[in-house]
């Protein structure tokens, strides 16, 4: 779940490590794509785009955390940024269809944002058929991953329901692995979203009202220690869960919006897993930190072809990146799962904070090395 501009910015080392990863400077280019976030507009340098693949620097000169949109001609998102904070910038590359488009910000992180229109005309190069099938595979992985939350989570509803707390418990994170692994795509769904997996600390009282999905049976659980008046919380878990794998076919999917989507996987890691905001009453951050992992890796894997080809170099470092991030996170295993987030100190944290950090410089280019 995205966090809201107070918590995006709790995370703020974190973060600003990863969103200056290939970051470059406007000013040092004046034929360069950009978008420009202020509190008020959503400045685009160019407007009138050929198809195909370009590279953006999305630059925020307002004074709040800001994420950007690329919707297609249908409206649906076709890549994002989250969590770009105030003085910062990021480059992100990003496939664009032939069609009259949207360019959106969203200062605060909050609302519908302001959108600017784009006309792209013309038609895109033929993808390099391994990029096809990266694509097709990757349709295969999401179908998997959103059939498997699904299944957990009926029987973890089913434990909330008849009132096994600890046979809850122990299936609340795995219920969530799936949903974790493909959180991108997931979150791509921005109705779906909110209900699914929005937490406590990311609504005002007046949406505290109308709170539903995983983190409230997870405060009830943890908190409360009791899954009493949550079965309609669970019920509706269900709805909206089997309500996301009907839609997730219709999801658009390029080489780069996968890209894109593993590194926003690594910066969920950044913002809420390792700050431990995530999993505030079950300390079960690890397990959304393996699944993030786990689902940037698998897109990696399946462009990787293309990558050692065309960027040996990057290939490798990738490879160490991802190598160095498992080998730190499995000293907190146990047994099948993690040891609870909030036994991990100071020390640890920081351990998993640099290899993180490390892995999200390269991933910054992923995109581009397959555009």
């Amino acid at each position: 779940m995205r966090s809201l501009p107070l918590l995006a910015l709790t995370g703020a080392a974190a973060l600003s490590a990863l969103t200056a990863c290939g970051a470059s400077d406007p000013a040092a280019d004046p034929a360069a794509l950009t978008v420009v976030s202020t509190d008020t507009e959503c400045e685009v340098s160019r407007t009138d785009l050929t198809a195909g693949s370009h590279t953006f620097t999305l630059v925020n000169k307002g004074s709040k955390v800001t994420e950007v949109y690329f919707y297609a001609p249908d409206g649906k998102i076709i890549s994002e940024k989250e969590n770009i904070g105030p003085g910062t910038s990021y480059d992100i590359t990003v496939s664009l269809p032939a069609g009259d488009q949207q360019i959106g910000c969203k200062p605060g992180m909050v609302g519908d944002g302001i959108r600017q229109d784009v006309k792209v005309s013309g038609e895109a190069a033929a993808l390099d058929p391994r990029l096809v099938k990266a694509v097709a595979d990757y349709r295969l992985y999401i179908d998997a991953q959103v059939a498997d939350t699904v299944s957990v989570s009926e029987k973890f509803v089913a434990a909330v329901k008849a009132g096994d707390i600890e046979k809850a418990k122990e299936l609340y994170a795995p219920s969530r692995f799936g949903w974790e692994s493909v959180e991108p795509v997931a979150e791509s769904f921005g109705d779906l979203d909110p209900k699914i997996d929005a937490r406590e600390a990311d609504l005002t009282d007046e949406e505290k009202a109308g709170w539903s999905g995983w983190h409230k049976l997870e405060k009830a659980l943890w908190e409360d220690g009791s899954a009493k008046g949550m079965e309609a919380v669970g019920d509706q878990l269900i709805t909206d869960l089997k309500d996301l794998q009907d839609r997730v076919h219709t999801v658009d999917i390029t080489p780069a919006s996968m890209a894109n989507g593993a590194k926003e996987l690594l910066d969920e890691v950044a913002t809420g897993k390792i700050t431990g905001e995530e999993e505030a009453f079950s300390h079960t951050d690890l397990v959304d930190f393996k699944a993030n992992l786990d689902g940037a890796s698998k897109v990696f894997e399946l462009l990787a072809p293309v990558v050692k080809e065309k960027d040996a170099a990057l290939a490798t470092a990738l490879e160490g990146a991802f190598a160095d991030v498992y080998t730190a996170l499995k000293k907190h295993e146990k047994g099948d799962g993690y040891v609870s987030y909030d036994t991990v100190g100071a020390d640890e944290r920081k351990k998993l904070t640099d290899v993180v950090n490390a892995l999200g410089e390269p991933l910054s280019k992923l995109a581009a090395a397959v555009a």
